[in-house]
């Protein structure tokens, strides 16, 4: 028995939830925008990348420190963005 596209998405989902890093769609879907303001916020120097080969990769804990970081400002009336 096959695996349907959906369980196959599911899957891929679970096993990513578990690693360290995320790509570029990973990380605009965690921070809720699209992937080309990860790519604006990279390039500004805003998040920091890991590169390993050719590909881009977003450290899970950078991206969560980002958010913190976004909020504690955000309260101030300030937004770090």
């Amino acid at each position: 028995m096959s695996k349907s596209k959906n369980e196959l998405k599911i899957a891929k989902r679970v096993s990513s939830a578990n690693s360290l890093t995320v790509s570029t769609e990973e990380a605009a879907e965690m921070l809720g925008v699209c992937a080309r303001t990860v790519r604006n916020l990279t390039r500004r120097g805003v998040l920091p990348v890991i590169k390993i080969g050719g590909c881009v990769r977003y450290s899970r804990e950078c991206l969560i420190d980002f958010v913190r970081q976004g909020s504690t400002t955000e309260a101030s009336g300030e937004m770090s963005v």
